[in-house]
């Protein structure tokens, strides 16, 4: 397994769960305080436009807390079954648009659902109130 980085702060509780977990699973890495690699966290943030912590590099490649996992296992899952794409990057980009166009129509199609319902309940209960006046 390649050098793991894991950018951190001393405050943070999931941080220090992710780095038990991955010395428990004989998993090597470099603890990078952000506190001390201000810049390169900062390029980090830059880049994936997500300034939280635990941050992982590996492989070039960067996994942040609720984007990439949600839990201590999902890390190790992770980590532990990676395999650098074959495609370009621009072939990456642009299937996770298409991805990210999914999810947001998916969310749209929801809210839309959810407001329907609330407007045929509303309209309902308006109802039955001017019925009862």
């Amino acid at each position: 397994m390649n050098k793991i980085e894991i950018y951190t702060n001393e405050t943070c509780p999931y941080c220090k769960q992710i780095k038990e977990e991955l010395t428990k699973n004989n998993i090597e890495f470099k603890n990078k305080l952000t506190s001390d690699f201000k810049d390169e966290y900062q390029e980090i943030v830059n880049l994936t436009g997500i300034p939280t912590v635990p941050t992982i590099k590996y492989n070039d490649e960067y996994f942040v807390p609720g984007r990439d996992f949600n839990n201590v296992q999902q890390v190790i899952n992770l980590l532990e079954s990676f395999k650098p794409s074959k495609y370009t990057e621009s072939r990456k980009i642009f299937e996770r648009i298409k991805t990210l166009n999914f999810h947001i129509n998916t969310a749209f199609g929801r809210v839309d659902q959810l407001l329907r319902k609330i407007e045929t309940k509303l309209n309902t209960e308006e109802d039955e109130h001017k019925s009862t006046s």
